[in-house]
């Protein structure tokens, strides 16, 4: 931990390697972080990688797949290694929009036998909160996350209460029994960083499990960062310079989504019937950031872009009736403009003169 810290407190006029010191540091985070992660989540090293890529862009989780794939462990094991605190709401349809942001409760002064209003924060005051099951709550309850997420504080009454620094949801959904859900509208969807698909184990990792869980072992897991290292780094990532060409890539491949566009291609006119905003852009950018720094460099590349398209767009994009009955996902969808978007040739071939990846 020592490294780590020193590289985060050199003094200013020292910044670029500062910043090359934070990157080397953070590199080595991450690798201690993904192996005690493999201490208890076996398998899953894309969601983990998903989900530590959007830690450190600020972003939030839509974690999608069914019960049993350990979502609520994976999430609880990251907020012990990472040193913050952690709460789990349960999503029902009777839950009350104070029951998670807090409220107003009226208490008597003893000394002056005066009555007062004193907040009573909820469970939203935590560094990392997992809203299990968040489509089985009315939309109503949904809001409340709203401005909790986008602006990092919440309002009741008259007063305006911030949430801890670092702030992340992670939020799961049961992608096979929907009755007696209410669908995420698309504002609350476009709040998400990432939508993260949890697959099924392999065989070979699925017998670990068996092994490993139904033993009386319990692992030890090891701190490996605290939270104002990890705001540090989160400013690190955000420092990250970005090529015209980079950024040229980013727009072009979310413009690609859009079939009223004009020069939209015959495939996303006949699949798609809504594609991503502007705020899918920002986050393939900050993700392609965060994705080069884990991986120990201070450049992004179009693959670095490539590698969180799926995750970004895949919760932006609505597809055509055509579309369902033929069977076509989103991420089949993605996968095919992925493959019609060009790269700037010239820069590309400097990416590979240079062994970026």
């Amino acid at each position: 931990m020592s490294a780590m810290s020193d590289s985060l407190d050199l003094p200013e006029e020292n910044l670029e390697e500062k910043e090359a010191q934070a990157i080397r540091g953070l590199a080595n985070a991450y690798a201690r972080m993904r192996e005690e992660i493999g201490k208890v989540i076996i398998g899953q090293s894309e969601v983990v990688d998903e989900l530590l890529i959007a830690l450190f862009s600020r972003g939030h989780c839509l974690l999608v797949g069914v019960p049993g794939l350990a979502k609520t462990l994976l999430v609880s094991t990251v907020s012990r290694i990472l040193q913050l605190s952690f709460r789990r709401i349960q999503f029902t349809p009777d839950l009350m929009p104070s029951d998670i942001t807090g409220t107003d409760v009226l208490q008597d002064d003893p000394e002056t036998g005066r009555r007062t209003f004193q907040f009573m924060q909820g469970p939203l005051f935590t560094h990392m909160l997992l809203a299990d099951e968040i489509n089985r709550t009315p939309p109503k309850t949904q809001a409340a996350l709203l401005e909790a997420m986008q602006e990092r504080h919440v309002t009741v009454g008259s007063s305006t209460y911030r949430l801890p620094s670092p702030f992340f949801v992670l939020a799961t959904q049961n992608p096979i029994e929907q009755e007696g859900t209410y669908p995420l509208p698309e504002a609350q969807l476009d709040r998400f960083m990432f939508n993260i698909v949890v697959k099924y184990p392999t065989a070979a990792e699925e017998l670990r499990i068996l092994k490993q869980t139904t033993g009386s072992h319990e692992p030890e897991l090891k701190p490996a960062l605290t939270g104002q290292q990890i705001l540090a780094l989160q400013e690190v990532v955000r420092k990250v310079p970005v090529a015209e060409h980079v950024f040229e890539y980013a727009r072009d491949l979310v413009r690609s989504t859009r079939p009223n566009e004009e020069g939209a291609s015959d495939f996303a006119k006949k699949y798609l019937s809504w594609g991503a905003g502007p705020r899918a852009g920002q986050y393939l950018i900050l993700g392609a950031k965060a994705r080069a720094v884990l991986s120990g460099r201070f450049h992004v590349t179009t693959d670095d872009v490539k590698s969180v398209a799926l995750p970004v767009l895949r919760h932006r994009i609505l597809t055509t009736f055509q579309a369902d009955s033929e069977g076509i996902t989103p991420d089949q969808v993605i996968q095919q403009l992925l493959s019609k978007v060009p790269v700037n040739v010239k820069e590309r071939a400097k990416q590979i003169a240079t062994g970026a990846k």
